[in-house]
């Protein structure tokens, strides 16, 4: 995905995803790093919402990718709590038909 690779050098992550799988699959495919929100299945506690909240104030993350929130009736919501931050406070892009929120400036 060429967006992800504009800009990429100025961030610590070119994205963040909600799960690693979904994650792993655009750090394949871009070679870039991309940050697996709520670990493996999106349930994990890392990062919480106020520390993903300080990397974006921190210009750390470029982009955020919807989908792939996994629902689970276990674990924690950082996740979809992180997802409803995003939505709620970027504009969505749709590049290739993928929902991109850009992060970094």
């Amino acid at each position: 995905m060429a967006a992800l690779k504009s800009g990429a050098s100025h961030y610590t992550w070119a994205a963040a995803v909600v799960g690693s799988n979904n994650a792993a699959g655009y750090q394949l495919a871009t070679e870039l790093p991309v940050m697996a929100v709520g670990g493996f299945n999106g349930t994990d506690p890392s990062p919480t919402l106020a520390q993903f909240q300080d990397l974006v104030t921190q210009g750390k993350i470029h982009y955020f990718i919807s989908g792939g929130t996994l629902r689970s009736s276990s674990g924690s919501n950082a996740a979809a709590q992180i997802a409803q931050w995003v939505s709620e406070n970027f504009t969505p892009q749709n590049i290739g038909g993928t929902t991109l929120y850009v992060l970094g400036r």
